[in-house]
């Protein structure tokens, strides 16, 4: 497959460090958004339109702790769209997904890999065709998430990496949840050298991890309630509302 018929942009929220990730097929214009942000909904909606794409997909890669996700509000412009989260995130969502489910975004194919440890429903995202996977916050570039809340494990997150992660081809570019430094893009081979968490043996991870002493998120008090209910319209007497802004 071409890869100019891949549409493919890298968005950022400021405030949490999120990236919000826009996958298009170029021949059938079906577009997707991984992991949107509720404060950027009008930016991403307005490129999304710009390109002449459908979004038929909101993608999360699990029920995050520091944003709201943008997917119920993204219904507004695109009614079609369906939202879509980990069975095991104990959420809802139109789609409900499990370990090697396939979702066509078009020509564009996306495995669903498991990758649980920072919470129990994180989900990694691949496309073979295009070498590249988005990680959410199991792994970051030179890190990952921290597992110390929503079913967190620092020894299930070390397993996820090594075998669902760095089992990819070492030149496959993955693009993580968040950076707060700048960086945009890593690849297999770059964190499996370099990663200083990556690179210690279970043992020391798993000590490291469980002696991070992080405060909370600031807004997961907030976030994980609506997180979990976003994306699914709820009816009240005939009348459609959005679960995470009501």
């Amino acid at each position: 497959m071409s890869k100019a018929k891949f549409i493919f942009r890298q968005l950022f929220e400021g405030e949490s460090g999120t990236y919000t990730y826009l996958l298009g097929c170029g021949v059938t214009r079906k577009a997707a958004l991984i992991d949107p942000v509720l404060s950027t909904v009008e930016r991403d909606v307005k490129l999304i339109k710009e390109l002449s794409l459908d979004l038929v997909y909101g993608l999360n890669t699990h029920a995050h702790a520091d944003h709201i996700t943008g997917t119920c509000r993204l219904k507004k412009h695109f009614p079609a769209m369906r939202s879509i989260l980990s069975q095991h995130a104990g959420g809802k969502a139109d789609l409900l997904i499990q370990h090697q489910d396939t979702i066509n975004i078009g020509n564009v194919a996306l495995e669903v890999r498991a990758t649980p440890g920072h919470t129990s429903g994180c989900t990694t995202y691949v496309t073979h065709d295009y070498r590249r996977a988005f990680t959410g916050d199991a792994l970051l570039i030179r890190g990952c998430g921290r597992t110390d809340f929503q079913g967190g494990s620092a020894s299930t997150l070390y397993k996820s990496i090594y075998q669902q992660i760095f089992t990819l081809p070492e030149d496959y570019l993955l693009f993580p949840g968040h950076d707060y430094h700048g960086r945009t893009v890593t690849t297999v081979m770059e964190e499996k050298r370099f990663n200083p968490r990556l690179t210690l043996d279970e043992k020391d991870f798993i000590k490291l991890m469980n002696n991070l002493n992080l405060p909370p998120p600031k807004y997961i008090d907030k976030a994980v309630p609506a997180n979990l209910r976003c994306g699914v319209y709820e009816t009240d007497e005939g009348v459609q509302s959005c679960a995470c802004l009501t």
